[in-house]
């Protein structure tokens, strides 16, 4: 444990604050050489290095939202140098005194290209985190449906953080008018910041959405809010506010829905504990296998295993899509199943980008979302 926690705190605490210092101080040294080009060099030396540990002790904890501002204005400066050195090596052989290459000089060396480019994408994401789309996937089986179905899937809300909480409420109105079958939620409808009050809420206002088959859920991360000393409320609260408002929570277990589908909700993998939970083999052990099979898992794992046992559609969340770019371009390069829709085996699965994005008040990566299934 004692190893655990000495990575954590110089991953995420002191690698951050040790980048960001270090490339500060050579960043506030350029700026004085542009405002301040006549000051001495122990003062500027000075003050360069008291703005620098400043500014790293801002960026002493990756979780918050101001650590994330200062290494957005860092790692966008990083790469206006890049870009600076470039155009630097192509245009050398230009002449001194031409006005554009003089303009652009000065903005680069004063400073403000970075805090201006980074406010912009900033300024997006926050737009971004408050508009909530609809996304529709459709999709055909050979396995003999007597009719087509409509399936709703909400995951991600994170109720009663980051997102105005009437968003939820319109959107839930917005849904029950697509006459669903049935509506999923697929984990971390509330989290470690969610009061009492709002994860009552939430269910209260999932619970309303009108559906054929009604409102099934299943646990994410999140949702018993492990990662804290102070929970707000405890496991049997949660459930009942589930229950009391409608909503069958699906821990391990299959419900067959009508005369076509079968739908399995797994318990949730947390850290990759995947023997903590029942296999996909043994959850639909006994069950109807000529019927559709929806699993619903919080997390994108377990592909193969899923295709292998006769999953027709695994739907997932979780992933946020990466949220901040590139983060969600950097999973996907390295193949994890991040956002929309893949194919294992005869297996289709779709993860969603969830409701709403985790911690930062911004989405700088894809969309807030959700996702309505149709089966033909």
């Amino acid at each position: 444990m004692a190893a655990y926690y000495l990575v954590y705190y110089l991953m995420f605490r002191m690698l951050p604050a040790a980048f960001v210092g270090i490339y500060s101080y050579f960043y506030i040294r350029r700026i004085l050489g542009f405002y301040r080009p006549g000051m001495k060099k122990t003062n500027a030396k000075v003050l360069s290095v008291i703005t620098a540990l400043g500014l790293a002790a801002l960026a002493g904890n990756f979780w918050s939202t101001r650590t994330m501002l200062v290494l957005h204005v860092t790692f966008v400066s990083i790469l206006t140098d890049a870009v600076a050195a470039i155009f630097r090596r192509l245009l050398k052989k230009r002449k001194e005194g031409n006005r554009l290459l003089q303009t652009a000089k000065a903005l680069y060396r004063c400073g403000i290209l970075p805090v201006v480019i980074t406010a912009g994408m900033l300024g997006y994401g926050f737009f971004n985190m408050g508009h909530v789309v609809r996304t529709e996937y459709w999709m055909e089986t050979e396995k003999g449906l007597e009719e087509s179905y409509r399936l709703v899937l909400i995951t991600d809300t994170h109720y009663g953080t980051i997102q105005d909480t009437e968003l939820l409420k319109e959107k839930a109105a917005e849904i029950s008018l697509e006459k669903p079958d049935v509506v999923i939620l697929c984990g971390d409808i509330v989290e470690e910041n969610t009061s009492r009050e709002h994860m009552e809420e939430a269910f209260q206002v999932l619970g309303s959405i009108e559906s054929r088959y009604g409102v099934y859920y299943v646990y994410g991360n999140h949702d018993r809010q492990p990662y804290t000393d102070k929970p707000t409320y405890g496991d049997s609260e949660l459930a009942d506010a589930a229950r009391k408002n409608g909503i069958v929570i699906l821990e391990d277990k299959a419900v067959e829905l009508g005369e076509d589908l079968l739908l399995a909700g797994r318990a949730d993998a947390a850290w990759g504990n995947l023997n903590g939970r029942a296999s996909v083999e043994e959850l639909l052990k006994g069950t109807d296998r000529e019927r559709f099979i929806i699993v619903a898992d919080h997390q994108p794992v377990e592909a193969e295993e899923n295709a292998t046992a006769g999953v027709d559609l695994l739907v997932s969340g979780h992933t946020h899509a990466g949220q901040i770019w590139p983060i969600g371009v950097c999973s996907e390069l390295f193949g994890t199943l991040n956002y929309g829709e893949y194919q294992e085996g005869d297996c289709r699965i779709i993860v969603s980008s969830g409701f709403t994005g985790w911690g930062y008040p911004f989405r700088t990566e894809e969309h807030c979302e959700y996702v309505v299934i149709t089966l033909k």
